[in-house]
């Protein structure tokens, strides 16, 4: 299984955190700055896109495009400190099925994560909702051992604990406010969320012309400082809201909590 260069010493017992999303800049507009300050508190951080944005061009044809997107993703997860991961299929080829929850659920147990940060199961696309189906259920597959993986992995018995995070301008699929329960303070990281963004460069055009965003920047710096004028005590933030405990971890697990001490608001 392809990944970059690690960016802990393998062995060193580093607790793990892992962003997982549909596509290539998705962690960068809703996870990158709790992934950066959970790598700030010592954490070893890793980085997946279950896609590989092949769609995500007016310009090239799909395979170029993956290409274009996967040396981006790759510049994205070395700006943010974390180890990268291949995606698994294309771009609207998302879907909750039995071959990408075996391969996803192999991802998981090969790294076994203690936070795990994943999207909104309610989004505006798909993509977003399949993709955080998909890490919800490889999660909880995690430690099965007559759930068979590809390729196979052994089961681990590592708690881990989930995060969703914010849907795109806060909304639901209807339109409707979605209100965070906690918050982390990313005020001080925005120069290297902005850059880790920035790596997206094929997506500024693309997404200007067809999903209205007016520079994709702009767009990730109102959303932050909406969650941080939310939060009521932080300029800039990222919302969360955390999965039930139940075939996870503990009740009451909290470990971005208690990882991130000041930057963190219930």
């Amino acid at each position: 299984m392809e990944t970059t260069k690690s960016t802990s010493v393998p062995g060193s017992g580093k607790r793990k955190a892992m962003a997982i999303a549909a596509h290539p800049d998705d962690i960068e507009f809703m996870m990158a700055g709790t992934l950066m300050r959970l790598g700030e508190a010592g954490w070893e951080l890793h980085y997946m896109n279950i896609a590989n944005g092949c769609c995500g061009s007016l310009e090239h044809d799909a395979q170029t495009t993956a290409a274009i997107r996967a040396d981006e993703a790759r510049k994205a997860a070395e700006i943010l400190g974390a180890q990268w991961y291949p995606p698994l299929t294309g771009d609207l080829e998302v879907f909750y099925n039995d071959d990408l929850l075996r391969r996803l659920a192999a991802v998981i147990r090969q790294v076994a994560p203690e936070i795990l940060l994943i999207h909104s199961p309610v989004d505006y696309m798909e993509d977003h909702m399949n993709a955080c189906r998909l890490a919800v259920s490889a999660a909880f597959a995690r430690g099965m051992p007559n759930y068979q993986t590809d390729p196979p992995v052994s089961p681990v018995s590592q708690e881990v604990t989930l995060y969703h995070a914010m849907p795109h301008e806060l909304v639901d699929t209807f339109g409707d406010p979605v209100k965070a329960r906690m918050f982390v303070d990313v005020g001080d990281l925005m120069g290297r969320k902005r850059e880790a963004l920035s790596a997206h460069a094929s997506q500024k055009g693309w997404l200007d012309v067809t999903q209205g965003m007016d520079s994709y920047l702009k767009d990730m710096e109102k959303t932050t400082r909406e969650m941080g004028r939310q939060s009521g005590m932080f300029e800039c933030a990222e919302g969360w809201r955390p999965h039930a405990h139940m075939g996870f971890c503990d009740r009451g697990a909290n470990p971005l909590k208690d990882a991130l001490g000041k930057c963190f608001a219930p």
